[in-house]
C-alpha cells in the first residue's frame, strides 16, 4: 500500500487493499470522511506502474477544482482535463473529466475509437456516484458502469446511501469483481443545535445525551397575519451572533432562496466578524483578483466581503463565486449564505453549517428535506485536522415541528434509485454497435432493472397481500362440490327467487280482481316448483356454510381482478426500460434515422449529438433553417431551443426579425415531434423559450456585459449559464459529421464572440 504521511482510517485501508488486489470497489462514507485518499492511492499505483487513471466528477466546477489540486500535487505535465468545452493534455497519466465525457468516450463516437480513448487506462474513479439519483443526469453513471471495459477497475465514491450493497452487487454483475466498503465513521463528529425564536439568545442542543429530543425546545408559532400586518421578523443576525459568541464560525448558512441569501448577507454585514487586519487582507486579495477579472469591478457585494459575509448561488457570476470560495478557504469570510447547490462537493470546509429550514417549497407545496439532502448539507460542517467537532444548527420554523427535525437528524440515509432512461442518442449508439437482442441485454443490465424488485416493493407487497387473502378465503366444501357447482346453484337460486316473486305478484293481482288463474299462470307456477325441486338436489340447499362460501366466491372474484391488474402493472414496470427503448426506436424509424435496426446517415450524425432531445435538435439542423443565419442570429435561435421554462415572469425583449421567423418555422418541427412522442408516450422536452435570445444577440454583436445584464432583472449567473448552454450546442455543430460547412463556420464565429469575459470564466 502507498505510504501516506498520516495514519489511514480502517475504511481507507480496506478500500486501498481491495484496489491492490485488482478488484473494483464501492466506498460509501459521509461527506468529509476522506474518500479522496482512496482515489489518490489508485493515482499513485497508476503513476508507479506506468498506467493511466481517469477521475470523473459530476460537475465541470468540480473537475476544474480537481485538475488544479492534482496539478499542484503531481505536476502539471501528469494531469489532463476533459470537459465539454476544455481539452488539456488529454493523453496525460491522470485525466480529470466530467462523467458525461467518460460515457461519451465509451460510446466511441465524439472522441474516436474506444480502444484509443482507453489505452493504458487501469482505473476509473467515479466520484460522487450517488448522483445516479439525479433526475436529469443519473442515466450517465449507469451507462458508464455498464459500458466500462472489465479490465478497468472502478473506484466508485459515494456519500452514505441505504443500499450500498445492492449497488455493489449490481456492479459485480455487470462489470467485474467488486467489493463494498461502507462506513458511517466521521473523523470530525457533529453536534446538533436548534434555534428557538422564543429563546433567541442561545442555541439549544437538539438532542439529549441519550438521543431524545430536548424538551426545552418549543415549536414555532404559525404566522397567521398577512400583507402589511405581517411583521417579517428574521433572526439571522442573532443566529450568527450566537455562533460567533460560541466560537462556531466560519459557517455556511443554507437557505432555499437566492433572494434570501442576498438579504441575509446584507443584514449581517454590520456584525463586525472580521478584524481590521483581515479586512485589509481581503481588500488586497480582491484588488489582485479584480485586476485579472475586470468585469467584477464595482460589484455591489464587495463591501460585504470586506465585512466577512458573502452570498453564493447560481444567480452570481462564476468568477464571483470563485472569489467567494477562495476567500472562504483562507478563513477570511466568516459566513457564506448559500443555496443547497453548494452542498454538491465544492471544497468549502466550515466549522458550522446552519440549515434555515428542514422543509422547502416545491411546485406542489412544502415538503420535508430527504435524509440524503440533509446529510449533504450538514456534512459540510467540521474541518478535518482543524476542528474537533462540527456544529449543525437548525432554525425553527412554523413549517416543521421540533419532533420532525429530530426524526430527520436521526434517520438513516435514503437508498439510491435508478434514473435510467433510454434516449434517442442511446438507441442510435447501441444499434450502431450491437444488434437488437444484444441491445436488449445491455438495457436489462441497468441498475433500474436490477433493482426493480426493491423499486416495485410496494406493488409486490400488495400482490403478496392479495395472495394471502386468497389463501385465507380458500374454502373446502364439506360435500366436495366444486366452485363451479356452487356457482351453478347460485345461478339457479337467483332464477328461482326472481320467478317466485313474479308468481306471487301475479297471484295477488288476480285475487284482487277476483279472476281465476289462466292456464299460462298455472304452468308458470308449476315450473317454479320444479326449479325449487332442482335446487333441493344440491347439497348447498341445506349446508350451513353456504352463505360463507357464496360470499367468498364474490370477494375472491374481486380480489382476482385486482391481482391480474397488478400483475400486468408489474410486467409493464419490469419492462419499462426496454419498452422505452422500443418507443424511441419506433420514432427514429418513422423519421428515417433507423433502417433495419441500423442508423442511417442522419442517424449516425444524430448519435453524436448530446442534448435533452437529440432528435429535436437533429431535425432543426437537417431542416436547413440555420444555414442562412448570421453568428448572432444563430446564437439567438440555439439559445431559444436550449433554454428550459423559467418560472419567473420576465419582460419581453424584442429579438431580431430573422430569429423570430426561424423560431416560428421551428414551431412546426416541435408540434410534429410532440405529436409523435405523445403517440409513443415519450416525455422528451422540446424547448422554444427566447428569454435570452435578444441578450445573446447583443453580446455576439459586441455589446458590453453591463449593457446586456441590465436588460433583465435576473441573476447574471443565469444569463451566463444560458449562454454556456448555447455554446455547448454550437460547439457540437463544429465537431459532428455532415454539418454544412457554412454553418460550421458561423457556429465557430458565434462561439468565439460569446466566449469572452465574464462568460468564458469557469
Amino acid at each position: 500500500m502507498f505510504e501516506f504521511p498520516f495514519e489511514l482510517d480502517d475504511f481507507q485501508k480496506d478500500a486501498c487493499n481491495i484496489i491492490d488486489n485488482g478488484e473494483s470497489v464501492v466506498v460509501c462514507a459521509p461527506t468529509g470522511a476522506g474518500k479522496t485518499v482512496i482515489a489518490q492511492h489508485a493515482i499513485h499505483r497508476a503513476l508507479e506502474n506506468g498506467n493511466r487513471i481517469f477521475y470523473t466528477t459530476p460537475l465541470k466546477a468540480l473537475s476544474n477544482q480537481k485538475f488544479y489540486d492534482f496539478g499542484e500535487k503531481y505536476g502539471q505535465d501528469k494531469v489532463g482535463l476533459l470537459t465539454g468545452d476544455t481539452s488539456i493534455n488529454r493523453n496525460a497519466q491522470i485525466v480529470i473529466m466530467t462523467t458525461e465525457v467518460f460515457r461519451n468516450m465509451l460510446y466511441g463516437t465524439n472522441f474516436g475509437a474506444v480502444a484509443d480513448n482507453l489505452k493504458d487506462v487501469k482505473y476509473v474513479v467515479l466520484d460522487e456516484v450517488h448522483y445516479m439519483n439525479d433526475e436529469q443526469r443519473g442515466t450517465v453513471w449507469e451507462e458508464s458502469i455498464i459500458y466500462c471495459p472489465t479490465n478497468i477497475q472502478i473506484i466508485a465514491l459515494s456519500a452514505t446511501v441505504a443500499n450500498g450493497q445492492e449497488l455493489t452487487d449490481w456492479i459485480n454483475t455487470v462489470h467485474s469483481k467488486t467489493k463494498l466498503v461502507n462506513t458511517d465513521f466521521r473523523p470530525v463528529p457533529l453536534r446538533y443545535y436548534y434555534f428557538d425564536s422564543s429563546q433567541p439568545f442561545k442555541l439549544l442542543p437538539l438532542l439529549t445525551p441519550n438521543g431524545k429530543l430536548n424538551n426545552k425546545i418549543r415549536p414555532e408559532k404559525p404566522q397567521w397575519a398577512k400583507g402589511k400586518d405581517k411583521k417579517k421578523r428574521t433572526y439571522v443576525k442573532q443566529v450568527i451572533k450566537n455562533l460567533a459568541d460560541n466560537d462556531m464560525l466560519p459557517a455556511i448558512y443554507f437557505t432555499f432562496s437566492r433572494k434570501k441569501c442576498d438579504e441575509q448577507m446584507e443584514k449581517c454585514s454590520g456584525l463586525g466578524l472580521n478584524t481590521k487586519a483581515e479586512q485589509e487582507k481581503i481588500k488586497a486579495f480582491i484588488d489582485e483578483y479584480i485586476a485579472q477579472n475586470p468585469h467584477l469591478y464595482g460589484n455591489k457585494h464587495i463591501e460585504y466581503l470586506i465585512q466577512g459575509v458573502a452570498s453564493h448561488h447560481a444567480g452570481l457570476l462564476p468568477a464571483w463565486k470563485n472569489l467567494v470560495e477562495k476567500l472562504f478557504q483562507q478563513g477570511l469570510i466568516k459566513v457564506v449564505f448559500a443555496t443547497e447547490t453548494l452542498a454538491a462537493g465544492i471544497n468549502m470546509p466550515a466549522r458550522s453549517t446552519v440549515i434555515s429550514a428542514t422543509s422547502k417549497r416545491t411546485d406542489t407545496g412544502h415538503r420535508m428535506l430527504t435524509a440524503n439532502e440533509f446529510l449533504q448539507m450538514s456534512g459540510r460542517a467540521g474541518r478535518r485536522g482543524m476542528d474537533e467537532v462540527g456544529y449543525v444548527t437548525i432554525i425553527g420554523t412554523s413549517f416543521q415541528s421540533p419532533e420532525e427535525v429530530a426524526e430527520l437528524v436521526l434517520s438513516d440515509s435514503n437508498p439510491l434509485e435508478s434514473r435510467f432512461s433510454p434516449s434517442y442518442s442511446m438507441v442510435l449508439n447501441l444499434l450502431q454497435r450491437f444488434n437488437l437482442e444484444e441491445s436488449k441485454e445491455l438495457i436489462l443490465k441497468s441498475f433500474g432493472y436490477y433493482s426493480s424488485d426493491s423499486r416495485l416493493k410496494p406493488i409486490l407487497d400488495q400482490l403478496e397481500q392479495y395472495n394471502w387473502e386468497i389463501q385465507e378465503r380458500s374454502f373446502v366444501c364439506p360435500s366436495k362440490l366444486s366452485d363451479d357447482s356452487m356457482k351453478e346453484y347460485d345461478r339457479l337460486r337467483f332464477i328461482y327467487v326472481q320467478n317466485r316473486q313474479t308468481y306471487k305478484k301475479i297471484l295477488r293481482q288476480e285475487k284482487a280482481k277476483h279472476r281465476p288463474l289462466s292456464p299460462e299462470v298455472i304452468e308458470f307456477g308449476q315450473r317454479n316448483k320444479e326449479e325449487l325441486h332442482k335446487l333441493q338436489t344440491f347439497a348447498c340447499d341445506t349446508c350451513k356454510h353456504y352463505k360463507k362460501h357464496s360470499k367468498n366466491l364474490e370477494v375472491l372474484k374481486r380480489i382476482d381482478a385486482k391481482k391480474k391488474k397488478l400483475e400486468k402493472e408489474i410486467e409493464k414496470q419490469k419492462d419499462i426500460y426496454w419498452n422505452k427503448f422500443l418507443a424511441h426506436r419506433a420514432i427514429l424509424e418513422e423519421y428515417g434515422y433507423l433502417k433495419n435496426d441500423y442508423p442511417t446517415e442522419k442517424g449516425l450524425t444524430t448519435s453524436k449529438i448530446r442534448s435533452e432531445n437529440e432528435l429535436y435538435l437533429a431535425e432543426i439542423i437537417f431542416s436547413e433553417l440555420l444555414e442562412e443565419l448570421t453568428p448572432s442570429q444563430l446564437a439567438g435561435v440555439i439559445c431559444a431551443i436550449t433554454t428550459e421554462e423559467i418560472r419567473m415572469e420576465i419582460p419581453y425583449i424584442p429579438f431580431s426579425e430573422q430569429v423570430r421567423k426561424t423560431l416560428n418555422k421551428i414551431r412546426n418541427i416541435k408540434r410534429k415531434l410532440e405529436k409523435a412522442q405523445s403517440k409513443y408516450d415519450i416525455d422528451s422536452p422540446t424547448y422554444i423559450n427566447p428569454y435570452f435570445s435578444s441578450l445573446i444577440e447583443l453580446w455576439v454583436e459586441g455589446a458590453e456585459w453591463e449593457t446586456v445584464s441590465e436588460q433583465v432583472d435576473m441573476g447574471e449567473g443565469d444569463i451566463v449559464r444560458a449562454f454556456k448552454r448555447t455554446v455547448d450546442v454550437l460547439r457540437q455543430l463544429t465537431t459532428i459529421d455532415n454539418i454544412p460547412e457554412p454553418l460550421v463556420f458561423t457556429a465557430r464565429e458565434a462561439i468565439e464572440k460569446i466566449l469572452r469575459a465574464p462568460v468564458d470564466v469557469d
